[in-house]
């Protein structure tokens, strides 16, 4: 079906213009000539993306006022404001408010530049769209598994959580939940309409940090928003929080206090009203007594702290994790769901380093490439699997990856990971730059630095 534009301009050139070159692009396309056209037209039906003037023909109410109204009905639309007299002040406010893009309709207004924004703003939309499909698939459809003191403590704080706007430290070795404890906390708080926004410390370029945390404005008036930004009415969750500089630690410790920010370059305070969750596998009172964490900013996250245990500590769990892994994996990619031996001793001896993410990569794995086989011939492809001394979660470390140089070891790693998840989704890039935590533009950059090429 094709996508659907609401143009919305009281000049009936430029109006006609752009809905002509939209037709021809095989955009089905709405027009509106005033303030109170474009209010029937938005209330009758919501478009894919609107294209709206910012002067129109009312004295109390223009095109920004129609921005507020499709971002209150859903603030998943894209929508580009186009103007002939607006200023830098007004063209921030709009982007403030929801817009996805700015254009004047001056000497160097193009239709080409339109349509590019246009194409982009639908792509991003998009690929919003099917991200919030795989992330209910990975994290909002899954839930905290087990009857363990550990876990049944865990359940007891995210339910008294539910009413409250505490700032939440999460804590645990690696694979044990927290970003899914940091979801669960956001999806039953008031603020699960709103974004729910993830920033991995550990992955950021230490020179890239306050850009990737505040935005930054350009001279031409762009501006490059910010994890606080977006996830403004929301929640944040600030992973790996332990490997943020302490320069910048300074800095989120004042956002924090005051709830605003200046982004880089900007001249006037950005205000927020965020919710912070921060997560940690190290030992976060070991990285204040060491120097390495401020301690007045650890005493403003760990409001409610929350500690994950590792699987091997909670191994009653197991046959209860098993069987929950099988039947969601069993659901979500169209498998039929194997018959595991839940009393094979290795699965409780064996140490789980990747620990509750271990597990579910194994019951995937098992799967995919051990179904519709017998119970004993999957027992037995479990015990050559943890039997293995390459864990899951670490496939790509042997010996030999440790006689080169760091940088190429990493680049090894990054080829050989990047590869496997390529075909696991088929060859899908934003399906692979969702997964793994990259934008997209990144993701092609990272494959064309390594060499890897298409793959099906």
């Amino acid at each position: 079906m094709n996508k659907e534009v609401l143009v919305i301009d009281d000049n009936p050139d430029i109006r006609y213009l752009i809905c002509n070159i939209l037709k021809e692009k095989s955009f089905s396309v709405r027009s509106a000539a005033n303030y109170n056209q474009a209010l029937l037209e938005i209330n009758k039906k919501l478009p894919d993306l609107a294209i709206i003037d910012i002067k129109l023909d009312r004295a109390d109410k223009d095109g920004t006022d129609l921005l507020k109204l499709i971002m209150k009905k859903n603030n998943a639309i894209p929508v580009i404001m186009i103007s002939g007299h607006a200023t830098v002040t007004v063209a921030l406010e709009s982007i403030r408010l929801g817009a996805y893009e700015f254009i004047e309709k001056g000497a160097s207004f193009s239709i080409d530049k339109l349509l590019n924004y246009v194409n982009r703003a639908l792509e991003a939309a998009s690929l919003k769209e099917e991200k919030e499909i795989i992330e209910s698939k990975l994290f909002h459809s899954f839930e905290l598994i087990g009857k363990s003191p550990s876990i049944l403590k865990v359940k007891k704080i995210i339910e008294k959580l539910s009413n409250t706007e505490s700032r939440v430290l999460i804590s645990g070795p690696t694979g044990s939940g927290k970003e899914l404890v940091a979801r669960k906390i956001h999806k039953l708080s008031s603020r699960n309409k709103n974004p729910f926004v993830v920033i991995n410390a550990a992955s950021l370029n230490e020179k890239t940090y306050e850009k990737e945390l505040f935005g930054q404005e350009f001279e031409d008036g762009t501006i490059s928003f910010g994890a606080f930004d977006r996830a403004n009415k929301g929640t944040l969750l600030i992973d790996e929080v332990t490997e943020i500089p302490i320069e910048t630690q300074a800095i989120i410790l004042r956002v924090l206090i005051d709830q605003k920010f200046k982004r880089i370059n900007g001249k006037k305070d950005v205000n927020v009203n965020v919710r912070i969750i921060s997560s940690t596998s190290r030992n976060l009172l070991e990285e204040v007594a060491t120097g390495k964490f401020r301690e007045d900013l650890f005493h403003r996250l760990n409001v409610v702290p929350i500690e994950l245990s590792s699987l091997t500590s909670r191994t009653e769990d197991i046959p209860e994790l098993i069987n929950y892994f099988k039947k969601k994996i069993s659901e979500i990619n169209g498998v039929q769901e194997i018959d595991i031996n839940t009393k094979n001793d290795q699965l409780y001896t064996y140490n789980w380093p990747g620990n509750i993410r271990e597990l579910r990569n194994l019951i995937e794995r098992l799967s995919i490439v051990s179904a519709n086989e017998s119970k004993e011939k999957i027992d037995k492809s479990i015990s050559d699997i943890l039997n293995n001394k390459k864990p899951l979660n670490k496939n790509f470390i042997d010996n030999d990856t440790f006689a080169p140089p760091l940088k190429e070891a990493r680049e090894r790693f990054e080829k050989e990971y990047l590869t496997i998840q390529l075909k696991k989704n088929h060859g899908n890039i934003s399906k692979t730059a969702d997964f793994i935590g990259m934008e997209r533009s990144a993701l092609h950059r990272k494959l064309k630095q390594l060499g890897i090429k298409g793959i099906n």
